[in-house]
């Protein structure tokens, strides 16, 4: 007997393909939602209310419930095998797979991964760690561009994808896995499966992937990451289609009237999508660029960020703090910084770390539109060039609902006091 363990999105996603194809199951969740639960049962599966061990073989875990949860560590000791959504989706289903994954820049890549193979004239479609579920879209696509977190991946046995893009791996969910090793470790079980018949796209550059993909026999596509991140994305994303459309010519000879180029596929950089919250700069007041790159939560992704943000930079920081070591941060914010505005509940604690690098101005506003345009106008009496960066290295929710509603304010204010088009 099959058990799916927590809904929520990616868990109604496995019951739904659970649905479709003909697969028993029964669903349990510890902070069960009577909505979800409705859903679960119009699709036909029952809830089972209190797990045993030994009653079921197979247990598919949400993302969400961590590994070491008592109650799926004792499944499991009762003879059930964990894995996850994209285990689940490999074994019963043949649509091939382009598997992304990185610390940052997943969902760009997935997203501009997707463009190009329809560029290619591939029937293919997202999902996975990004909207939709995997399980959602598989049987539906030709090849689907798969976005893969850490969470995903450490529950993956013999998950297979034909090419596997591997971005970045810096510092992030320490709290979940333990330990920096662990998270790595996750990560790569991405290519773990792969074979001499698959493809392997790679960050030239990151000295920890290039150790990680050391003995894989996977063919080798590297890419070189940009200052600007859409770029290094765009860069991943083509190399990612055009190992696809490698395997399919050699597989499927005759299938491309002209051979696949970098130079076929370049046109269409410019018409990827611009995906929500991710670095943008989208304004300009005088000489002051503004650039949105709310969802710049993790270490890494704040780095790249403020490496790429032209000089001086006002740098908008804080939030709800993730416990990332930001004094990794300092030489950096040391040659770009001139200002920080220190936002939310843990903006100060965080910008104390530099402030001996630059001016911190503390903005202790509560609310979180109005903490906004108190940051952007102390940034132009101070800027009269360079740019103000929004990458807050913390959570959005003690003043948003999410990173999103966080852009979108941010957006608003800088228009609404003059911005233009950047």
């Amino acid at each position: 007997m099959r058990l799916v363990y927590g809904l929520g999105r990616s868990g109604l996603g496995v019951l739904d393909y659970l649905h479709r194809h003909g697969l028993p199951a029964r669903f349990f969740d510890d902070q069960l939602k009577p909505e979800e639960a409705a859903q679960a049962r119009a699709l036909g599966f029952d809830l089972e209310p209190d797990p045993q061990p030994g009653a079921y073989l197979e247990v598919i875990a949400a993302p969400g419930v961590p590994i070491q949860h008592p109650r799926l560590q004792a499944l499991q000791a009762g003879g059930a095998e964990v894995i996850g959504e994209a285990e689940l989706v490999y074994r019963h289903s043949s649509t091939p797979l382009i598997g992304i994954t990185g610390t940052a820049g997943k969902t760009s890549c997935t997203l501009f991964t997707g463009h190009f193979l329809r560029a290619l004239g591939f029937k293919a479609l997202e999902g996975g760690n990004i909207d939709p579920p995997l399980a959602r879209v598989v049987d539906g696509a030709e090849v689907v561009a798969a976005e893969l977190s850490s969470f995903q991946l450490e529950r993956v046995r013999h998950f297979r994808p034909r090419v596997a893009v591997l971005l970045l791996l810096g510092v992030d969910h320490l709290d979940r896995h333990g330990s920096l090793e662990a998270y790595h470790a996750a990560k790569l079980n991405l290519i773990r499966n792969l074979t001499a018949q698959d493809a392997l796209v790679y960050n030239a550059k990151d000295p920890k992937i290039l150790a990680g993909i050391e003995g894989s026999p996977a063919r080798r596509y590297p890419f070189e990451p940009q200052p600007d991140p859409r770029e290094t994305n765009l860069n991943a994303a083509l190399q990612a289609a055009l190992a696809y459309a490698d395997i399919v010519r050699r597989e499927q000879p005759g299938r491309f009237s002209q051979e696949p180029t970098p130079a076929a596929l370049e046109a269409f950089r410019a018409t990827a999508p611009h995906p929500e919250a991710r670095y943008e700069v989208f304004a300009r007041i005088g000489g002051v660029q503004f650039i949105d790159d709310s969802i710049a939560t993790r270490l890494d992704a704040v780095r790249t960020a403020l490496e790429a943000a032209p000089a001086p930079v006002a740098w908008i920081l804080g939030g709800v703090d993730k416990g990332a070591p930001v004094a990794e941060l300092r030489e950096v914010v040391g040659r770009k910084v001139r200002l920080i505005l220190a936002v939310g509940q843990d903006g100060g604690r965080l910008a104390a770390a530099f402030q001996d690098l630059a001016e911190v101005v503390e903005i202790g506003e509560p609310d979180g539109r109005r903490a906004l345009e108190q940051a952007v106008r102390e940034s132009l009496r101070r800027l009269s060039s360079g740019s103000v960066l929004l990458a807050p290295l913390a959570t959005s929710f003690d003043q948003f609902k999410d990173y999103k509603e966080r852009s979108k304010v941010f957006r608003q204010v800088v228009l609404g006091m003059g911005g233009m088009g950047g």
